[in-house]
C-alpha cells in the first residue's frame, strides 16, 4: 500500500500549546508530519530538531481521499499556531472549511 506524508518545520504553538497522547501539553517550536494510508491519517508532531515524535491527540482520523488529509494537514498546522491545547480539528470543523 501506497502512503502519502507531509511534514510542515518550524511550527510554533501559540499560546497553550497542543494537546499529545505521549506527553500531554507541550509547547514550542515544532514539526507537523502527517500519514495518509488511503483510509486515515496519522497526525505527529516532535520538537523541532529532535528524534522523538508525540501522536497528536485526535489522531488517527478517517480521510476520505489523498486531499481530504493534505487539508487535514495544512489545518492542523494552523491549529497548533493558534494554540490552546488543540488536539486535531474534528471532522465537522474541517470538512466545513470554506
Amino acid at each position: 500500500m501506497n502512503q502519502t506524508s507531509w511534514t510542515t518545520t518550524g511550527v510554533f504553538t501559540g499560546q497553550g500549546g497542543v494537546r499529545t497522547d505521549e506527553a500531554g501539553i507541550i509547547t514550542g517550536d515544532l514539526t507537523v508530519h502527517t500519514t495518509w494510508d488511503g483510509k486515515q491519517a496519522v497526525v505527529k508532531v516532535q520538537y523541532s530538531g529532535t528524534s522523538q515524535w508525540f501522536t497528536l491527540t485526535g489522531s488517527p482520523v478517517s480521510c476520505p481521499s489523498q486531499q481530504g488529509s493534505r487539508d487535514l494537514h495544512q489545518a492542523v498546522v494552523e491549529a497548533v499556531r493558534a494554540g490552546g491545547g488543540t488536539p486535531v480539528p474534528r471532522h465537522d470543523q474541517l470538512w466545513a472549511r470554506p
